[in-house]
């Protein structure tokens, strides 16, 4: 606003004539940022964009519409947080068409179960002016509720790779009527494992298809994959791999360890009230245990945690408690990166420094969603500077440091971890070479080779007097 303006100033002429050029500037720039109502939606789906309050769409939305409109294979690159399931879901609904058979026509592969029932959600809140049926599925249920729900008829299938295949190999789900697939965040797909899977589930659908393809990343793994069973896919990208996101403010600290930046993250809740939603990473389901012991004391019920180790029902439970305010922070493993889409989170605390460099920028996306700000913070050991440092190259971006509070303490106490490992002298041994050592027994010497021989009466009779003595009767007296 402030350029505005400076234009209009020094377009020269009276107040009165430069509040009007601004007037008119403003109404312009409003005017010539694209709207949903631009795009070729139907009633319906626009009907749900009001109610969402959704006025303007993203990047990677209005960039990718028009293509994936066309009929054409589409791989979209775009960063976690700008808007990539809309980005697939309005044009694919655009495109349905209603049948009385009720077999579904779109399907979507996602890499966890909390991405599949985001997913639905969605779906459900687009469609909600249409005869759209959406069913998720997913492992670690029971798998009967969904192959019932599959049966009594749907339009769009949301499903994990591997509950996907179990289901389509025990003929609960018949792919025939797929006119449209969707892979987003494949290259997190990949990463899990879910190649082979992937591979089938490819092979089991009809040949005459649409196939659209999402990921933050573009690895070899991913090329290969397009390359085997895409048909010329147009690439669209919203903003280059690895580039830090414009509205999110990245900050790190250097600390020494791990209790120390359990200190600095304590002091920063109490004395930042704004940090009202707050995202916390660690690299491991141990950490994210230890660390929830550290802070449950004083932070009780305020708090959640989530990584694969916690039931389904749990991990669910936090989610809802954090979106409806009731948690102040969840602390989490990088499949929540991933995994979930949650709203408005204002800080992403980056406790340890993921050793891949996109993994950073799949976590700080949570926050600054939607065209809103964000703030990322990253507590930095000394054995993680290497992994900033990767970091950085990938973004091409020096994260700001920032001084530790004053009122900060610093903790002289190790994890194990953390503590020096002793190392022990090692002293080398020469090994005999093969041919080297003798036999395992030595020959015994000639007069330790005894030989049991049983020897007769007579023999010993012969042997003594040069000729056989018999034992005659006794005589008798």
């Amino acid at each position: 606003m402030q350029w505005i303006v400076k234009s209009a100033w020094r377009s020269g002429g009276s107040a009165v004539n430069s509040r009007a050029s601004f007037t008119l500037h403003y109404l312009r720039t409003d005017m010539d940022r694209i709207k949903f109502s631009d795009l070729n939606l139907s009633k319906q789906l626009l009907s749900a964009l009001d109610d969402l309050g959704l006025v303007y769409p993203t990047t990677i939305q209005h960039k990718i519409f028009s293509v994936i409109m066309s009929g054409r294979d589409v791989c979209g690159i775009a960063q976690t947080g700008t808007g990539k399931t809309y980005a697939y879901l309005l044009p694919c609904l655009k495109m349905w068409t209603y049948s009385k058979n009720r077999t579904p026509q779109v399907l979507v592969l996602v890499p966890t179960r909390e991405l599949v029932i985001q997913v639905v959600e969605e779906v459900k809140k687009l469609s909600a002016y249409l005869n759209v049926e959406a069913v998720g599925v997913y492992g670690g249920v029971n798998m009967k509720p969904q192959a019932l729900a599959i049966e009594n008829g749907c339009d769009v299938v949301v499903a994990t790779p591997g509950r996907l295949l179990d289901l389509l190999l025990d003929g609960y789900l018949r792919l025939k009527s797929i006119k449209r697939l969707v892979i987003d965040e494949v290259d997190e797909m990949l990463n899990l494992g879910f190649r082979s899977q992937l591979t089938k589930i490819l092979e089991a659908l009809p040949p005459k298809r649409q196939n659209l393809m999402f990921s933050a990343t573009i690895t070899d793994e991913v090329e290969q994959l397009m390359e085997e069973y895409f048909t010329s896919p147009e690439r669209v990208e919203a903003a280059p791999a690895g580039t830090p996101l414009e509205n999110i403010n990245q900050q790190l600290y250097q600390v020494p360890n791990f209790y120390t930046k359990v200190n600095l993250l304590r002091l920063l809740l109490d004395n930042n009230d704004d940090m009202s939603r707050v995202l916390v990473f660690v690299a491991t389901k141990a950490m994210a245990d230890q660390l929830q012991d550290e802070l449950e004391s004083a932070f009780v019920e305020k708090m959640g945690v989530i990584h694969s180790n916690k039931s389904q029902n749990k991990r669910f439970e936090a989610v809802e408690r954090f979106q409806s305010g009731e948690y102040r922070f969840i602390i989490a493993t990088d499949i929540v990166a991933r995994g979930l889409d949650i709203a408005e989170v204002s800080h992403v605390i980056n406790f340890d420094i993921p050793e891949v460099p996109e993994a950073y920028i799949h976590r700080i996306g949570r926050t600054g969603r939607a065209d809103k700000k964000g703030i990322a913070i990253s507590f930095v050991t000394e054995k993680e500077r290497e992994f900033i440092g990767q970091i950085e190259s990938l973004m091409n971006y020096k994260v700001p440091e920032l001084e530790l509070p004053a009122d900060l303490e610093i903790s002289d106490v190790l994890t194990d971890d953390e503590k020096p490992k002793v190392r022990m002298k090692e002293t080398l041994i020469r090994l005999p070479k093969i041919g080297e050592s003798g036999p395992a027994f030595h020959e015994k010497l000639a007069k330790n080779k005894k030989v049991n021989i049983k020897i007769s009466h007579a023999d010993k009779m012969m042997a003594k007097y040069g000729k056989p003595k018999t034992r005659g009767q006794k005589k008798k007296r």
